[in-house]
């Protein structure tokens, strides 16, 4: 009996069977090693959602709750070296496919329902913002990666649209976050201050329903600003900021264009081709197509919700502060001046188109 347990302990153990083992070590090892940065960012993502749900900060969304409480932890408490490895997943794997779940809150259908002259205003709107903000940055000094950050985040859906953004210009995490902060300042602003013009500039709700989903910042903001002068305005600032959203996938697909004719890297390496940005345009035909029941479609929006939350604590979790204060003033001041153009600009075709 002994001998034949010796003889069987001696048979070799194919390649393949090791090939296996081997790559399944890998994949534990690996999965292992983002478990604690995971488990960091849901923590902050918690947070955040339920300081959602307290009196006084229900203005903001958990997004920008939990870049500041990702912030705050990390720049007191400092960054666990083993929670990098969840932390780096957080910020690109799991952005990633929020973006594409971004998809199924459009419809073409949707964007029908402003009319042509309504989808002119914003795409006119949105590049004229883009530009403006861009040359400004240029002309007052700004680095241009944080420039196009603000750019983005200002003319076309605010944190959602300046982490896009980012996977193609690849900036500095502090500069995600500045950029964050400054969006979400003005189109606070913005959210609060302009149902209180509407009457002052003459604005019916159809008319200030497209103003406002043609100008400011954040989804939740439009929907906030636009309800509270009537179902019909909130309607159709909701269907024009989506018009925004959807703008997003040949922004990013531009961006990442000139940021490939731009390289100066000498080895010809192309930057991350936005992959995410035609699974997007996909998810969007497909439910424009394809009728999708109300709980899964609010069960998708939470999910891409949580992740799109996860991904900005995580980058929150990795800003330095005093990053953030080498950078002073002036992309403040850009992040104003983006918004004082949009709102005006946006106001002007409104009225006058």
């Amino acid at each position: 009996m002994s001998s034949a347990i010796h003889i069987a302990n001696d048979i070799p153990t194919s390649p393949i069977s090791a090939d296996l083992a081997a790559g399944r070590k890998r994949l534990e090892s690996a999965w292992n090693g983002i478990i604690p940065g995971i488990v960091l960012v849901a923590m902050i993502t918690a947070v955040a959602f339920s300081a959602h749900n307290v009196s006084g900060f229900a203005l903001f969304s958990p997004m920008i709750l939990a870049v500041v409480a990702g912030t705050i932890y990390s720049n007191v408490l400092g960054l666990p070296a083993h929670a990098k490895a969840g932390i780096a997943f957080s910020q690109k794997r799991l952005l990633r496919f929020a973006i594409v779940l971004l998809g199924f809150q459009l419809t073409f259908g949707q964007v029908s329902g402003i009319g042509l002259g309504g989808v002119g205003i914003v795409a006119a709107t949105l590049g004229a913002t883009f530009l403006f903000t861009v040359a400004l940055g240029k002309l007052i000094g700004v680095d241009a990666k944080l420039a196009q950050l603000i750019a983005a985040g200002t003319s076309i859906c605010g944190a959602s649209a300046i982490v896009a953004t980012n996977i193609v210009t690849d900036a500095r995490d502090e500069d995600v976050t500045y950029a964050v902060a400054a969006i979400t300042l003005f189109g606070t602003i913005a959210m609060l201050g302009f149902p209180l013009l509407a009457p002052v500039f003459g604005l019916d709700q159809h008319a200030f329903g497209l103003w406002a989903g043609a100008s400011i910042h954040e989804v939740a903001q439009v929907i906030g600003a636009g309800f509270q002068n009537g179902s019909q305005a909130g309607e159709t600032a909701t269907v024009a900021k989506l018009t925004r959203v959807a703008m997003l996938a040949p922004m990013v697909i531009a961006l990442g264009v000139m940021a490939r004719r731009g390289s100066s890297d000498a080895s010809g390496a192309r930057p991350p081709l936005p992959w995410f940005v035609a699974a997007f345009v996909a998810v969007v035909a497909l439910n424009s197509l394809i009728a999708i029941p109300a709980q899964i479609h609010s069960a998708i929006a939470l999910a891409a919700q949580i992740m799109l939350t996860m991904g900005l604590a995580a980058m929150g979790l990795q800003a330095d502060i005093s990053g953030l204060r080498s950078r002073g003033l002036r992309p403040l001041m850009l992040a104003f001046s983006a918004f004082i153009f949009i709102g005006c600009f946006s106001l002007m075709l409104v009225k006058f188109v």
